[in-house]
């Protein structure tokens, strides 16, 4: 059992996602940075859908109140375990009573905790994710509990890995979109050569970008959509859906992100700068 002292800004319980029911509208959800929890969970040797805390821009305050090994992965926030400073890729081994803590975020904007064999708070049509409009709750709160089932038998095969971070990148690869091919010159010069930076208003369910390029009258029938879509309003403004974004719209879909692009642009915060790259 994990129980949340002090809950940070944003931080909720995740796994690899909800799966099968965007037909009748409910997103995917999941982890917004999955490269960063593949990582963190193959240190655990658990499996890769195995769910974990994700910690948005100021980390919570956290109590052990069983054994367990744990790691961490993503952001780098700070973080100290007893008052100690410990560090991203590396299996901890968890007393009762071990306190986790953030500080500073450093780089990047999402942290992942995982523990082994994973957080298993209940499930709803079949993924622990949380999203308010299904779920109780869509973060935890003070005083909130996570549970955990620990094998005491486990010892890890592997203490740490050194990884390529990609939390100072910002290419952003993208796919044509199905109304791609509706934009004029103009607008595809100005999609590939501008620098952008990210709005302040940007959450799980969608990244706005700050810039405008030339608007358009273009119209379409709502259409589906998928994380990654990024869509193009009249006025010229790019919004980029994320896990917890609609399953439909009906605004041009002018690209796609690619699954690593998702990664990379979750890890970014409002005023961070981005340049998209066709692949």
């Amino acid at each position: 059992m994990l129980k949340v002292l002090k809950a940070g800004f944003y931080t909720s319980v995740q796994d690899s996602g909800r799966f099968y029911y965007r037909n009748k509208g409910v997103p995917v959800s999941g982890v917004m940075d999955e490269m960063s929890v593949f990582k963190v969970n193959s240190l655990l040797e658990n499996e890769v859908s195995s769910a974990v805390l994700e910690i948005t821009m100021t980390g919570p305050t956290l109590v052990f109140e069983e054994e367990t090994y744990m790691a961490l992965g993503g952001a780098k926030m700070s973080a100290t375990l007893n008052n100690l400073p410990i560090q991203n890729y590396k299996v901890y081994q968890i007393q009762i009573g071990d306190i986790l803590s953030f500080g500073k975020l450093e780089k990047g904007y999402r942290s992942y905790l995982g523990v082994k064999n994973g957080f298993i708070s209940g499930s709803v049509l079949g993924s622990r994710s949380f999203y308010k409009p299904i779920t109780r709750e869509n973060r935890l709160k003070d005083n909130d509990v996570v549970p955990f089932a620990f094998n005491n038998l486990f010892e890890p095969k592997i203490s740490e890995i050194k990884v390529d971070s990609f939390l100072d990148e910002s290419k952003i690869e993208v796919s044509k979109g199905p109304e791609f091919d509706l934009l004029n010159d103009k607008q595809l010069e100005e999609l590939f050569s501008k620098t952008f930076s990210v709005a302040h208003e940007n959450n799980r369910m969608a990244y706005q970008i700050q810039e405008l390029i030339s608007p358009h009258q273009l119209s379409m029938l709502t259409s589906a959509t998928l994380p990654g879509t990024v869509q193009l309003t009249p006025a010229g403004k790019l919004i980029v859906l994320m896990k917890d974004g609609q399953t439909t719209g009906g605004y041009p879909r002018v690209m796609q992100l690619t699954d690593k692009a998702i990664c990379v642009l979750a890890q970014k915060k409002g005023g961070d700068v981005i340049k998209f790259k066709l692949v």
